[in-house]
């Protein structure tokens, strides 16, 4: 199995020989294959309120580039990468890459309903931030810890999320089937201060360069309206803002 953090350390050993990393052919890597694709908006969504804040939890592989993503769109007050799926004791960075924890890798993102609603958060993520096509896995990441999981928080965001899948499915967008669970009822638990705000902190990073950085642009390009250059960081706003 190539995690992460191995696939990451074989980059780092490669750019430092010199090597044009463009020029690479990776297979595990093909992946993404499915992102950055124009996809319709949600046909039931929650209507834009005047409320307070509201929460939305995803997984999609890798949480610094679905933490990137969405601390780029407007109305996103913030983006915690963390972990989702299983218990607190084992919400820890070490112990959720065996896989059998039942965590995944996941964002927690406050978003205001009065400038962006649920639904609209979920087109962006099934268009922009992972493959929802690919099981137990995204890129060269592979393992339950990097599955396409959608967390709803309450029961108006189970039924938005199940009506969208079965709607992209029905119109048959992609390749093959979402593979996308709804998993309800689950507690959020935020990842170490070195994994927040990752995307920003390391834009060089090979791992970034190849699987993340593209879905950056893939944002401003599929929703220049919803695009802010400037992100709104945990470091600026804390893990709670």
């Amino acid at each position: 199995m190539r995690t992460r953090a191995r696939l990451s350390g074989m980059f780092t050993a490669i750019a430092s020989a010199g090597l044009v990393f463009a020029g690479l052919t990776l297979t595990t890597a093909s992946a993404s294959a499915q992102e950055g694709i124009a996809i319709p908006a949600p046909a039931v969504d929650e209507a834009k309120t005047s409320a307070a804040k509201e929460t939305a939890i995803f997984a999609g592989g890798c949480f610094w580039g679905v933490q990137g993503v969405f601390q780029r769109v407007e109305g996103v007050a913030n983006a915690v990468s963390g972990y989702a799926g299983g218990a607190a004791a084992t919400a820890r960075y070490e112990m959720i890459g065996s896989g059998r924890t039942g965590h995944a890798e996941a964002v927690r993102i406050t978003y205001d309903p009065g400038k962006i609603t649920y639904g609209h958060l979920l087109h962006i993520y099934f268009s922009v931030a992972h493959d929802p096509t690919q099981l137990n896995r995204q890129g060269p990441d592979i393992g339950t810890q990097y599955r396409s999981t959608v967390f709803p928080v309450n029961e108006e965001q189970a039924r938005i999320a199940k009506a969208y899948i079965d709607q992209l499915n029905k119109a048959r967008v992609y390749d093959a089937a979402i593979v996308t669970t709804i998993e309800p009822e689950k507690a959020f638990y935020p990842a170490e201060d070195y994994h927040q705000d990752f995307l920003t902190n390391n834009p060089t990073y090979p791992y970034i360069v190849h699987n993340d950085l593209p879905k950056i642009e893939n944002l401003k390009r599929l929703f220049p309206d919803d695009f802010r250059a400037d992100p709104v960081l945990v470091a600026k706003v804390g893990i709670d803002g």
